[in-house]
């Protein structure tokens, strides 16, 4: 059932058609947020923006890169089946024309965007040892020019610049209220086997913190969530014995589990939570 206690909120969701962002999506349109699903499915294996939990292997017949595959549109569909407000919108976060066109289309159809959720990822698994997989099978490249650059402009540059691009709109119409919530992964000692995702997520925590200082004053909050392993349907039951070992990671979580921390953050009862990083297990 929608929830209608909502004001009339606008939602730009990046990686929207499936796992964290779709759950995300859905679960701030049943708060009465109208909401841009952007999305980028993959063109080959390992391709293309998913989100901000831990990706799977890069087989395109995997349960993973088939949810990766899925047309952020009929997210949106679901959302205006149920009575909110959707629109979707296929762009590639590695152009940095980009984010102004997706804010553009926003305004244009669903009205100002005041709450925006960095989940896409343009993850690669690129490590700096010779080995071929990780400890998951899943297949492992060497870092590279390329690597680097893709990783890096979708996690990394792209919410610098939707970022930069909510601030400025958000000036110019003299707006009082506003949510940045963003999608990290790694840990103390970065990510290895996963270094460029590792360190674009690190790059991006950092602006989204520096967002909640420089924007305060301008009524928005900016926060970072770390979710637990997420199955977004790469996680196998080596992964799931994986976590029950672990002594730092306590549970395999549902996206909609994450969605509903990311969700409180974007909402009024959170206006005193603002650059935290938070940690889900």
């Amino acid at each position: 059932m929608r929830d209608t206690s909502s004001t009339s909120h606008v939602a730009l969701v990046t990686g929207a058609n499936q796992g964290i962002g779709a759950a995300t999506a859905r679960a701030l349109a049943a708060r009465g947020v109208a909401v841009l699903c952007a999305y980028l499915r993959p063109s080959g294996p390992g391709e293309g923006s998913g989100e901000g939990d831990v990706p799977g292997p890069s087989h395109t017949a995997d349960p993973y890169h088939a949810a990766r595959s899925v047309d952020g549109e009929e997210v949106a569909a679901e959302i205006r089946r149920a009575g909110g407000r959707a629109e979707a919108c296929e762009a590639d976060l590695a152009d940095p024309a980009v984010p102004g066109r997706l804010f553009d289309l926003a305004e244009d159809r669903l009205g100002p965007v005041d709450i925006l959720v960095n989940n896409a990822s343009g993850w690669i698994q690129d490590t700096f040892t010779p080995e071929p997989a990780d400890r998951f099978d899943r297949p492992l490249r060497p870092v590279s020019a390329e690597t680097w650059s893709r990783q890096f402009s979708v996690d990394a540059m792209a919410p610098a610049l939707l970022i930069g691009e909510l601030a400025r709109r958000h000036r110019a119409r003299g707006a009082g209220w506003g949510r940045i919530v963003g999608l990290t992964s790694g840990g103390e000692l970065g990510f290895p086997s996963e270094v460029s995702y590792g360190a674009a997520k690190a790059a991006q925590t950092d602006y989204t913190l520096s967002a909640a200082a420089e924007l305060a004053g301008l009524g928005i909050t900016a926060n970072v969530v770390r979710p637990p392993v997420t199955d977004t349907g790469w996680v196998t039951d080596e992964v799931r014995r994986f976590v029950a070992s672990s002594p730092t990671h306590f549970h395999v979580a549902d996206p909609a589990e994450v969605a509903k921390t990311i969700v409180f953050l974007a909402s009024d009862e959170a206006a005193l939570i603002t650059g935290n990083v938070i940690t889900l297990r």
